[in-house]
């Protein structure tokens, strides 16, 4: 898990820092307003711990005016009197806060649930293959594997209904949606046979005559 923190406390960052590394997660961090904004137009993090009170401004504005449109989970770091503002951020959709001083090992399993309860969302397991949703972004065994804009739309397609038959006709009609081209029905196999052969593995069940499924949960 990659992790933005937004703190000047320099103990709490070194705290932090050390005990992120020991739980695997990848950290980094900035001090300011600024100097979060700046990593964020470069990475986007898994989840965002930001602290209210910050030497250039208020945290909660950062999370307001730039990291909500970015749909970025984020946990707030908060003194005791600013548990009331902090409402305003959890109404607009932060995920939780914690007030200092506080556990390191309250708020790693705080991170932990937060992460486990969004990647439960938007990734998809079956077998050893991994889709990301949100990302439309396919991996084996950790390793991305690189497919086509329609190859992924196609597969994107039959992972949003795991377990459902998704008919060749809607595959086809689709294609068309997407692309503009008359297709036949021999285009829907051909692009199956492809995904199927860079996935490397055969989840892609055939129902003859009717269409196709991918089985999980």
């Amino acid at each position: 898990m990659n992790i933005l923190l937004v703190e000047d406390n320099e103990s709490i960052v070194k705290g932090l820092e050390y005990f992120f590394d020991k739980e695997g997660f990848k950290t980094v961090i900035a001090d300011t307003i600024r100097g979060a904004r700046e990593q964020l137009e470069r990475y986007t993090p898994d989840l965002v711990v930001l602290d209210i009170s910050l030497p250039d401004g208020n945290g909660l504005k950062l999370y307001k005016n730039f990291i909500y449109e970015l749909s970025i989970p984020t946990i707030f770091l908060t003194a005791v009197d600013e548990e009331e503002t902090v409402v305003e951020g959890l109404d607009m959709g932060a995920e939780d806060y914690i007030t200092k001083p506080f556990s390191t090992k309250e708020l790693i399993a705080r991170i932990k649930k937060i992460w486990a309860r969004n990647k439960k969302e938007t990734v998809k397991r079956v077998e050893d293959i991994e889709y990301d949703l949100e990302k439309m972004v396919v991996s084996r065994n950790g390793k991305i594997i690189e497919l086509t804009s329609l190859e992924l739309k196609i597969l994107n397609l039959l992972f949003q209904n795991l377990g459902m038959v998704i008919t060749r006709d809607t595959i086809l009609n689709k294609i068309w949606e997407w692309t503009g081209n008359d297709v036949d029905d021999h285009t829907v196999t051909v692009y199956i046979k492809r995904i199927r052969e860079k996935l490397g593995t055969d989840i892609i069940k055939t129902l003859k005559g009717i269409g196709y499924r991918v089985d999980g949960k």
